[in-house]
């Protein structure tokens, strides 16, 4: 009888915990709860640091993770739109799901593809895009909305990467009224005569409304969800967000998967490293 109520009660515990975290840990889960499409599924990058992942992804070219990034790339510009989306936004629904890192390996895959890209940091608010590249570059996002420089002379190329990146400044506007207004109408209107592709990496949707506000102006959303992290009533609520003020999102991405994990869970997807 002991034995039986023991028995019992870990089951118990078990299904408790697993009802309680309602994560993600495969793309058909993730697809079947919010109907729409997994275009990539991303293996955690071994680096603790920022700037170190994206040496990682530099250099690690046939890696698990940047073959990943490839399989993404080649699923949104096969996406169904009529050609490739021009302006393409990512968010995810809180902080940490590996967004911003996921939008400068997209962008550098891009590249690839002969492409020229620039990157616009659309989280003005954070802007941590400097802890990635270490950049001291005066004017950005604020400078050139105000007319002061243009987009390629506020622009800073990252050689390895092949991309340009538009950082974000630190203003006292309210960041939701600045992407509402015509200066960022009128830049986006110009960064797609002069680019090819336009990636906007914004805060979570959860927390600011920013990316509601960006997404007015995107051709395509991309949305992450960090896998075995983020509960599905946070990517149910981030969608029903979006939804409600008439956008789509076009495909999400499971993010910073473990393929360790992966296989004591018993899914045996191999991901390799």
């Amino acid at each position: 009888m002991a034995g039986s109520l023991a028995l019992f009660l870990g089951v118990a515990w078990v299904l408790g915990r697993e009802a309680r975290s309602a994560t993600f840990r495969t793309a058909d889960t993730l697809e079947a709860t919010t109907g729409l499409p997994v275009m990539g599924q991303i293996p955690r990058i071994p680096s603790r640091r920022r700037n170190g992942v994206l040496n990682y992804i530099i250099k690690k070219r046939n890696s698990a993770a940047v073959e990943a990034i490839r399989d993404l790339r080649t699923s949104l510009v096969m996406s169904g739109h009529e050609g490739q989306p021009k302006v393409i936004m990512s968010t995810s629904s809180v902080p940490r799901e590996g967004k911003t890192t996921q939008t400068l390996a997209l962008a550098h895959n891009l590249t690839g593809l002969g492409q020229r890209v620039l990157v616009i940091e659309g989280d003005i608010r954070r802007r941590v895009f400097r802890s990635y590249f270490g950049a001291k570059k005066d004017a950005g996002l604020m400078s050139v909305m105000s007319g002061s420089v243009t987009v390629e002379e506020a622009a800073w190329h990252h050689p390895e990467l092949g991309v340009d990146i538009l950082f974000g400044e630190k203003t006292n506007e309210n960041a939701a009224d600045v992407f509402s207004s015509r200066a960022f109408r009128r830049l986006l209107q110009a960064c797609r005569r002069d680019y090819d592709v336009v990636l906007i990496d914004t805060p979570p949707v959860l927390l600011v409304p920013d990316a509601r506000v960006i997404g007015q102006h995107a051709d395509a959303i991309l949305y992450t969800v960090r896998w075995d992290k983020t509960r599905e009533r946070q990517v149910t609520t981030g969608l029903r967000a979006f939804q409600k003020v008439g956008l789509n999102v076009d495909g999400l991405v499971l993010s910073q998967v473990s393929p360790k994990e992966m296989k004591r869970y018993g899914y045996g997807q191999d991901y390799g490293t």
